[in-house]
């Protein structure tokens, strides 16, 4: 039998992931406006265009992200309404459905977390190349081909 303080534990998760993945939304917006600016300037460079379809990727993962994180925070709701209602079965069907819609959004977190790395590296590659030293990437590259052959 569930409680009605077993769901509102999941509140104070739900509503601090959500504020961290809006942060990252704000932060992702910010960059764009900044590319943005840089390509005006100069679109020649390819390091840009890599840029910006990792942004495109970004954005609809942290679109995801937060619509995960809403369904499970609105099934969650519900399941503290059908627990006050004395409706148990749904209350657990909708308590598991809060923490499965709370699993897929952290997934989709993590996704977008390897993601902003990817986008850090190129800007990292971009700069030594600048510099004629190879890239992290181009280095795991090489010895990836080395350990193939």
């Amino acid at each position: 039998m569930i409680t009605i303080t077993t769901p509102a534990l999941l509140f104070p998760a739900i509503s601090l992931i959500m504020l961290a993945y809006t942060n990252r939304f704000l932060a992702l917006a910010t960059l764009v406006r900044s590319l943005h600016a840089k390509y005006l300037d100069n679109n020649q460079s390819g390091i840009i265009h890599g840029q910006i379809q990792n942004l495109r990727y970004r954005l609809k993962l942290i679109k995801y992200m937060q619509a995960y994180g809403v369904l499970s925070f609105v099934a969650c709701v519900l399941c503290m309404l059908f627990v006050f209602m004395q409706w148990s079965p749904w209350a657990e069907l909708l308590f598991g459905l809060s923490l499965i819609f709370f699993t897929v959004s952290l997934i989709i977190s993590l996704v977008e977390i390897q993601k902003s790395t990817t986008a850090l590296e190129l800007e990292l590659s971009n700069m030594e190349e600048n510099e004629a030293k190879p890239s992290l990437v181009k280095y795991i590259k090489k010895k990836l081909e080395k350990g193939t052959k």
